[in-house]
């Protein structure tokens, strides 16, 4: 489909998928059960009623707003890519305006005037941002906020949540009324689509918990939930209390076959090698040797003291000083570009307007006045700087909101054209942080992709960032005669600037460039905090303020000025400056380890207060006040009668923990040996996922000596669940040794979350600027024991006691878990870490390293033998332990993965760090739960005992803590 094609008969975006992978869509029927006819009120306490105005009638419905593509995401191998939403398709500004402000028509007739006068709208980063923000303009009455993932130094989170199934998953509340959420009204939450639920549920979970209230409205393009994913939002609504209501614009179905993931990862594979050779011919990628056309920057006149979007609230009165602002702006912008007034020799120009990741509306807004513009232009209509045309969808009187260019009634425009034809025609796109394989098919939804390194300087690290279907392909029509680039200030950085940046990509595919930067609003606490920045009339970040452009030389037109880069000072973090490239720490002086045994791929931050109490940290968490990974739980300090339990489980379990190192090892050994490019003589480089997995690479190594007589290196690595890997440590060791011989090493798995964590950390670094061209990362982890069935090389999959998860950092050459907070780690820095050396004479790290080690003679044949059978046997993860997880959380009405904790080492974790709720055994668990059942014990935690748990034990950590609380309800249980 093309950007003009909704409405049209035309290619599907989807056939390629729907050909090669047998993906279809399929809509929902008309008068499904439950379903609500437009417009009418629906959902009765406790229930979530199908999607309000969804229509049926046939699957053309659905192929009309979505395409299909493929992406490498080890949870879903397809991508829905909306013709609406303006994010992946290039599309008309009235097509995309015009549908959110409809969805907002329709969520204000279902709350009625009074309600929607009481409602906050909320949209989700990054690709509901704009979206969201024009529900909220349908609606007129309610103030926006949409989340973010960018933390703003001095601005509190109000709450957070995860988001399933994104290739970037935490959320940030920061709105600079704190206020905004604590009212009692409807809560409209609203995204580019609806798939299983459990992102809206995890948000209404996390904000009702601390701001509860009756009713709560989903907004979506689509909804393409299956029956059971309606059934579980039905479950949960009713355990809320609280009314649900659905609205979207289509609801239909995704059909899968049983084989999708492996399927398409294979055919994501298959076609990025040949991507990747035709780029520059297919103009995927910009010829570095072309030429470029100069840049010019254009001065918006930006209102001052209006927010760049709804990151920090967005309210009524906002929206009516960008109403009245937006016709001058757009004229500027024309001015810049050049086209206004002038006729179209052989076609039409063709005009993109191109925002930035979580900036939308701004750019959209801006997109669509320039359309009215260059139609006011053909029209030959006339009018000075403050006023002229207006703008299709704006608010009209009484609040209400016109429907946008020729919308029909779900808010679609279909072939509506304006009396004469148009000076240009404007069309409209952001970039992104998803990576999705482009393939240049009609029938594909992806077509071309320019991939640029990010320039606003990421609280989570750099990486690649992405602008879809702006190249023009094979197909030469594709191609656009002037690109507008619609950033804030934020952003505009020396590599926003620099060869292979954004403004470079873009220039190599177009004749025409202009840069518009609005400026990054930050609320006024904010803006007059440490950094002695005090807080203008405009609240806009005085640290990121544009270069000044040159006067105007005519009305509305300014001088177009070639871009400078401008300097930008980071805010919120200390001024620790990153070396060019950090050295491992070693013991004595950092870990109570050998220096030989590992080197710490971290900083030393072991005089920094990072410790909180447990029910802190765990509220924190819950609320979204906070990452796991931004504090460290205070150390627990186990009884003498914990210590003699530890001592008995690891001299019971020292042969058996020997058998599997050994066995781990010699299957390493002998894979690594079968890689491209090795042979019998290749030596792995060892890098423990730290710190479950640094005992284990320990051992590893040792056992490589005493076997092979052999010295494997040896690092420890931060992975952060949510956050992702250390790209900083994964370009060291691209600089040190060849990424091919790197095997990641961890101590256990559960479910498999950081299994799949790091495959798509893996992925985004080595198609990052950061990598430097660095090649060959496995992502696959080497483990001792995979009770969750999420590996191929293990040395067991049996669910046993593994001492080392018994104690935190005495059993860990004394180090803490892993920190990653954006005060302390600036872009290329490794994430930190704590040496306590002041439990030296607690310290078990070497005893369990001893212990175990005077087992090797004993299981070597042992080991070896089973190391044989594993390479020659089928071992394909089966993932059971996730299916597991899933079922357990529905079960006890948890409704979150993250806070079930599978296997004997995940339930230690639990009860040493987190706020345990309760703990699921096998019935008849022998010794390898003593150490559990006295944690639990000590800690007030009830053990239940169940038949057919696929682990020995499941810790469940309680799933709506606040501090007293001791009922599933996160209420103290009365005395």
């Amino acid at each position: 489909m093309s950007d003009e094609g909704v409405g049209q008969r035309v290619v599907w975006s989807g056939q390629w998928v729907a050909d090669h992978l047998g993906v279809g869509l399929k809509d929902a029927p008309v008068g499904a059960p439950g379903e609500v006819p437009d417009g009418a009120p629906g959902g009765a306490p406790g229930r979530a009623p199908d999607a309000d105005g969804a229509r049926g009638g046939g699957d053309e419905r659905l192929r009309e707003l979505l395409g299909l593509a493929l992406r490498r995401n080890p949870r879903r191998a397809h991508l829905l890519v909306s013709n609406v939403l303006g994010k992946h398709v290039p599309q008309r500004p009235a097509v995309v305006y015009g549908a959110g402000v409809r969805l907002g028509q329709r969520v204000r007739a279902l709350l009625g005037d009074a309600d929607a006068a009481r409602a906050v709208v909320l949209g989700y980063a990054e690709t509901a941002t704009g979206l969201g923000h024009s529900v909220a303009d349908g609606l007129a009455l309610a103030p926006y906020l949409h989340s973010t993932r960018r933390p703003i130094a001095r601005v509190r989170p109000v709450g957070g949540f995860e988001e399933e199934h994104s290739h970037a998953t935490s959320h940030l509340l920061l709105p600079e009324d704190p206020g905004l959420l604590a009212g009692d009204g409807p809560l409209v939450l609203v995204d580019d689509e609806f798939s299983t639920g459990r992102t809206v549920l995890n948000t209404i979970q996390t904000l009702h918990r601390r701001f509860p209230r009756d009713r709560y409205v989903v907004v979506a393009l689509v909804d393409m939930r299956s029956a059971d994913d309606r059934a579980t939002l039905d479950r949960f609504a009713a355990t809320l209390g609280a009314r649900v209501d659905l609205v979207a614009l289509a609801a239909g179905t995704v059909r899968l076959p049983a084989d999708v993931l492996a399927r398409g990862q294979a055919l994501v594979a298959e076609h990025e090698a040949a991507a990747a050779a035709a780029a520059v011919g297919a103009g995927v990628e910009p010829d570095p040797a072309g030429p470029r056309p100069a840049a010019y920057r254009v001065d918006l006149s930006w209102p001052g003291g209006l927010p760049d979007g709804g990151r920090h609230g967005f309210t009524p009165e906002h929206r009516a000083i960008l109403e009245a602002a937006l016709p001058g702006m757009a004229r500027r912008v024309a001015g810049a570009l050049g086209i206004a007034g002038k006729a179209a020799a052989e076609r039409t120009p063709r005009v993109l307007v191109l925002g930035f990741e979580e900036l939308m509306y701004a750019p959209l807004r801006l997109a669509e006045a320039l359309q009215a513009e260059f139609d006011a232009g053909a029209d030959g209509a006339a009018g000075d700087d403050d006023g002229g045309a207006g703008v299709s969808g704006a608010p009209a009187g009484g609040g209400a909101v016109a429907d946008a260019g020729g919308a029909a009634a779900d808010g679609v425009v279909r072939g509506a054209a304006p009396a004469a034809p148009p000076v240009a025609e404007v069309r409209y796109s952001t970039t992104t942080r998803s990576p999705v394989l482009a393939l240049d098919d009609p029938g594909y939804a992806i077509r071309t992709r320019l991939t640029f390194p990010a320039h606003d300087e990421p609280a989570d690290g750099p990486g690649p960032r992405f602008a879809y279907n702006v190249a023009p392909g094979s197909d030469a029509a594709r191609r656009f005669d002037a690109v507008v680039a619609v950033i804030d200030s934020t952003a505009d950085t020396p590599a926003l600037h620099a060869p292979g940046g954004l403004i470079d990509v873009l220039a190599a595919q177009t004749e025409r460039l202009v840069l518009a930067v609005v400026p990054s609003y930050v609320p006024a606490d904010a803006a007059g905090g440490a950094d002695g920045a005090a807080a203008g009339a405009d609240a806009t970040d005085v640290a990121h303020a544009p270069a000044p452009t040159a006067p105007a030389t005519q009305a509305g037109a300014p001088h177009p000025e070639a871009v400078p880069p401008t300097t930008r000072t980071p805010r919120g973090v200390l001024d620790r400056q990153a070396t060019p490239m950090q050295e491992p720490l070693r013991g004595p002086d950092f870990s109570s380890y050998a220096a030989d045994d590992v080197g710490w791929l971290l900083q030393d931050f072991s005089d920094v207060p990072l410790e909180a109490p447990v029910e802190e940290r765990e509220e924190a968490v819950q609320n979204g006040g906070a990452h796991y990974a931004e504090s460290l739980p205070i150390e627990y300090q186990p009884s003498a009668a914990y210590h003699e339990l530890f001592r008995a489980a690891l001299d019971t379990s020292a042969a058996r923990i020997a058998r599997a190192v050994g066995a781990v090892t010699e299957t390493v050994l002998a894979e690594h040996s079968e890689r491209p490019g090795r042979g019998p003589n290749a030596r792995p480089v060892l890098v423990s996922l730290a710190r479950a997995g640094t005992p284990v690479g320990v051992l590893m190594r040792r056992w490589a000596q005493y076997a092979h007589g052999i010295d494997l290196p040896h690092y420890a690595i931060s992975i952060v669940r949510g956050r992702g890997i250390d790209t900083a440590a994964l370009r060291w060791l691209a600089t040190h040794h060849d990424p091919v011989d790197v095997v990641f090493v961890d101590g256990w798995t559960g479910k498999g979350a950081i299994t799949r964590e790091l495959a798509a950390a893996v992925e985004g670094f080595e198609a990052s600027e950061e990598a430097g061209g660095a090649r060959g990362f496995d992502p696959r982890i080497a483990v001792l024991a995979d009770p969750g069935g999420c590996v191929r090389t293990y040395g067991t999959r049996d669910d046993f006691l593994i001492p080392s998860a018994c104690l935190n950092s005495t059993v860990s050459g004394l180090i803490s878990r892993t920190v990653l907070r954006a005060d302390l780690v600036r872009p290329g820095q490794f994430h930190g870490a704590k040496f306590y050396r002041e439990l030296a004479d607690v310290d078990l790290s070497g005893v369990f390293l001893d212990t175990i080690a005077a087992r090797f003679a004993e299981v070597a044949d042992a080991a070896a033998r089973d190391a044989k059978e594993f390479v020659g046997s089928h071992r394909a993860p089966t993932w059971e332990g996730w299916a597991a997880v899933e079922r357990i959380s529905e079960a006890y009405g948890i409704h979150d993965v993250n806070l079930v904790k599978p296997g004997v080492g995940e339930t230690s974790r639990v009860l040493l760090r987190r706020v345990p709720w309760k703990v699921l055994a096998q019935r008849g668990a022998g010794a390898d739960l003593d150490h559990v059942r006295l944690l639990a014990e000590q800690r007030g935690v009830p053990v239940e005992e169940v038949d057919d748990l696929p682990y020995t034990c499941v810790g469940l950590i309680h799933p709506r803590y606040t501090r007293g609380a001791t009922g599933a309800d996160g209420r103290a249980v009365a005395q």
